[in-house]
């Protein structure tokens, strides 16, 4: 009778620990019968992995699925428990799935929704969801996978043979087995292929613009002692948006050969299709000699020989001469610089330093909220930054020796006086740099306010009674002087185009700049603007019709009423010719007078001027191309990430070891990958120059 009890509970405790831990697909029918817990546990994940093998009414054993062993689970009284069973699928103790895993050990591993694994291999239950199964796996494809790793490549600029590295191999067929190792040649090809379809959209982009192309030209150095020219196109699209693209970048083994950079150049424009579409071309001075400049002038007469009569070469590079001038500035006292430098690194270096400063500068109650901070040599902005901190926080810096014995490098206040004095010149440049580093790469009247103001600043502090002053700025005033005469005539041109300010901010800048001269100043760019004008009015003219065979002879029909003179008369042909001028001239204006004419706009802050000549080029169909071509000319030929360095830019040694063509397609395709998502077939967008830094 008691036999018969112990075997009832048996058998009710067997039912319950089915009902909290055994699949449900395995309980008997025979307990069927049994109510279920409302509240019991959730399965196990290790039946997942194994099942349940009854051998007899009092013995329970598990299964793996994978080698077949069996487990105890149940034996009479005694539940074993699943942790023995979790150790065998987490631990790698299965033979079977222990040789599986290494013979698929590059596929990815994937929790379920019900387990998850650890740092240290083992298995973590997690919360049960009710979900559809998962995806139906995904197809590989072997040519987008190496289509990718070339882009990437591009991008990110990593060596093209990182793709036979080991460590990469097992990466890639740890994300899909499949994948077959790429050789260089193979990842080489994968690139000239984005670069050639990446150059066509350029092109048919280029193609299309009904304006000019006005180039830049950079130049880098190497340890190979080969230099190389990086070509960058600056026009205004379809969708009158400024673009700046890299063209080309060809190696000049000889740079200071008269003919290196022409032929560069030219050979450039062929590979465009844009030898009749060259407006300008901007580059630096010390980059090129006199006769260089004269072939590249020639050149530009050759191509546009209306233009100006090859006047728009603008020999300096803006943000070149402001990082000269930042630099002569600061070495004029380069003491005094190091001086302070060393007292902001002696605070910097020390966080007990740092923390007594901060202490003293409460205690002094300093109002100055900057921050001090180390400069870096190779970013003139950072030296600035630098003594414009450490000067308000002088005063800290002054009684900082009282707290701190060891600190003995304090400036005088009169090097005080001399580093705030190189602040206000050093915020000048900074300003007038900085505009180059915005979201929107600005066009070109922007330049010519910054510019006038410089050129005003320096001029009267040259004359300062302040003799730190004027021998500060005086070889400053010098330097950027000749810079001024080189392109102030352009710029000049390019705010004209401005509907804020048109002929009144040049008549106003060159009053104050040139005193009793001004008017003579003023006429040159009224003539020349009206000039240039003129070239693009000739421009839109139908060609003439010629006849005589092969006589260049321009056929002029003048109508002749009944009574009126003889066709052989030539001086009253002449005098009908005139008076049909006046008439025409007394009757309308040309679109330029019209536009200098009319009233300015007022002067706001974030102003379109692209914008507004797209607006009104019905008004102005052939001003508005004229404007067109001037708002697009470059005044800079280094990148938005290099405004403040003060290093030649430099092509590192790998990169000087890729083959010309090879190097130039790594270069153009991730300048112009840069616009793959934001432009559509015509390359619609703006210019971003918040770009990565390129280290080439």
């Amino acid at each position: 009778m008691m036999r018969s009890s112990v075997l009832e509970s048996l058998s009710l405790v067997r039912n319950l620990i089915y009902t909290m831990d055994v699949p449900t697909n395995h309980i008997e029918n025979s307990n069927s019968d049994l109510q279920p817990n409302k509240r019991r546990r959730k399965k196990s994940i290790v039946w997942d992995h194994f099942t349940i093998e009854t051998i007899n009414a009092d013995c329970i054993r598990a299964l793996c699925k994978q080698c077949k062993k069996s487990f105890a689970y149940i034996s009479g009284s005694k539940l074993s428990g699943t942790s023995h069973l979790k150790r065998h699928i987490s631990l790698g103790i299965c033979p079977v799935s222990r040789c599986n895993e290494e013979k698929n050990q590059l596929h990815i591993f994937t929790p379920d929704a019900k387990s998850d694994v650890s740092e240290n291999g083992t298995v973590r239950t997690r919360k049960r969801y009710r979900a559809n199964p998962g995806p139906a796996s995904i197809s590989f494809d072997q040519d987008l996978c190496c289509h990718e790793i070339a882009k990437m490549i591009i991008q990110h600029e990593y060596p093209l043979r990182m793709v036979e590295d080991s460590g990469f191999i097992d990466f890639a067929r740890c994300l899909h087995p499949h994948f077959n190792a790429m050789s260089t040649n193979t990842v080489q090809e994968y690139i000239m292929g984005i670069y050639f379809r990446e150059k066509q959209k350029l092109l048919n982009l280029v193609t299309g613009i009904a304006g000019r192309v006005s180039l830049t030209l950079d130049l880098w150095t190497s340890d190979q002692r080969v230099s190389y020219g990086l070509l960058t196109g600056h026009f205004i699209g379809c969708d009158w948006k400024l673009h700046r693209r890299i063209f080309n970048v060809a190696m000049l083994p000889y740079p200071d050969s008269e003919t290196s950079f022409i032929h560069a150049i030219a050979s450039s424009l062929n590979d465009w299709g844009s030898e009749s579409k060259l407006f300008t071309l901007t580059l630096d001075q010390f980059h090129t000699n006199e006769n260089a400049k004269r072939n590249l002038r020639g050149l530009l007469s050759i191509k546009n020989s209306r233009i100006l009569t090859g006047q728009l070469l603008i020999n300096s590079c803006y943000t070149c001469t402001l990082t000269r001038l930042a630099q002569d500035a600061v070495g004029f006292i380069q003491e005094t610089v190091q001086k302070v430098r060393d007292s902001v690194k002696y605070v910097k270096i020390s966080e007990v330093r740092e923390e007594r400063f901060i202490k003293l500068k409460q205690q002094l109650q300093v109002p100055s909220t900057k921050n001090l901070i180390v400069d870096d040599l190779t970013k003139w902005n950072t030296t600035y930054h630098m003594l414009m901190a450490a000067s308000e926080l002088k005063e800290v810096f002054s009684c900082l020796d009282t707290s701190d014995p060891d600190y003995k490098s304090t400036p005088t206040m009169d090097e005080w006086r001399q580093v705030e004095t190189l602040c206000t010149y050093l915020k000048i440049f900074y300003e007038a740099a900085n505009i180059l580093t915005s979201p929107l790469y600005p066009t070109t009247n922007t330049f010519f306010h910054e510019l006038w103001k410089i050129q005003l600043e320096l001029m009267h502090a040259v004359t300062s009674p302040d003799l730190f002053v004027s021998n500060l700025t005086r070889p400053l005033h010098e330097k950027f002087t000749r810079y001024w005469e080189d392109c102030n005539l352009v710029l000049a041109v390019a705010v004209v185009m401005d509907p804020r300010f048109k002929m009144k901010l040049v008549e106003f800048s060159f009053s104050r700049i040139y005193g009793e001269d001004a008017d003579n100043w003023i006429k040159i760019v009224d003539e020349d603007v009206h000039e240039l004008y003129l070239e693009y009015v000739v421009q839109c003219l139908p060609p003439p019709t010629f006849i005589g065979g092969n006589e260049a002879v321009a056929k002029t029909e003048i109508p002749q009423e009944e009574g009126g003179f003889p066709n052989g008369d030539i001086e009253f042909s002449d005098y009908d010719i005139y008076i049909s001028d006046i008439m025409n001239g007394q009757q309308m204006k040309s679109e330029l007078d019209q536009y200098l004419e009319e009233s300015l706009l007022p002067r706001v802050q974030d102003f379109d001027v692209l914008g507004w000549w797209r607006v009104n080029r019905s008004k102005y169909p052939t001003l508005s191309k004229m404007a067109c071509d001037v708002l697009s000319i470059p005044v800079s030929t280094v990148p938005p990430y290099s405004v403040f360095d003060t290093r030649t830019r430099k092509m590192n040694s790998y990169r000087s070891s890729l083959r010309p063509t090879v190097l130039e397609a790594l270069i153009c395709a991730k300048d112009w990958l840069q616009y793959e998502h934001s432009e559509m077939s015509f390359g619609i967008t703006e210019v971003p120059s918040t770009v990565v830094k390129t280290d080439f």
